[in-house]
C-alpha cells in the first residue's frame, strides 16, 4: 500500500420539504453513486466558508451552515487515498439551481425522500440516519472506498 496525504472535505446535508439534495460527482455520468454536495477544503478558510463556496459552485444554491451531522472517512487501500468528510446540516438561503461546477465533476442533482434514498446507491452508508435521525453528530470509522 502506498501512503498518501489525508484529504479533508466538507459536505452539506440540505433538506427542503423533507427531501435531501444529492449530486452525482462522476464525470460523464459514469457511475450511479450519489452523495452530498461539497468538496475539498482549502487552507485559510473555515470549514463552513469552504462548504458555502463548494455548494454554490456545484449547485448554484446559497446556504447557511448549521451543526455537524456526521464525520465519515473512507480510503482506498490499493492507492493509499484517504479522505475525511465533515457533513454539516445546512439550509437554503438563496440562489438558483444550476450545475456550474468549474471542475466539471458534478453532472446532475436530485432531491430525494428518505424512502427514495434507500433505493439509490449512495455514500455514506449512514446518511439517512445522520440526516433524518435524532442522534447527535455521528462518526463513521474508516471504510474502504467504493467506485
Amino acid at each position: 500500500m502506498r501512503l498518501a496525504r489525508l484529504r479533508l472535505a466538507v459536505r452539506a446535508a440540505i433538506l427542503r420539504e423533507g427531501r435531501l439534495l444529492l449530486v452525482n460527482a462522476y464525470p460523464g455520468a459514469q457511475s450511479d453513486l450519489w452523495g452530498l454536495p461539497g468538496g475539498g477544503v482549502e487552507p485559510g478558510a473555515s470549514l463552513p466558508d469552504n462548504l458555502i463556496r463548494e455548494v454554490s459552485e456545484e449547485t448554484g444554491y446559497e446556504i447557511e451552515v448549521g451543526a455537524p451531522a456526521l464525520v465519515n472517512e473512507f480510503h482506498d487501500p490499493a492507492s493509499g487515498y484517504h479522505q475525511v468528510d465533515v457533513i454539516f446540516r445546512a439550509t437554503l438561503t438563496g440562489g438558483n439551481e444550476r450545475l456550474i461546477d468549474p471542475a466539471g465533476v458534478v453532472n446532475r442533482l436530485c432531491w430525494v425522500t428518505r424512502a427514495e434514498l434507500a433505493g439509490l446507491r449512495h455514500k455514506p452508508d449512514r446518511l439517512a440516519a445522520a440526516v433524518w435521525g435524532d442522534a447527535a453528530a455521528l462518526y463513521d470509522p474508516l471504510e474502504v472506498i467504493v467506485r
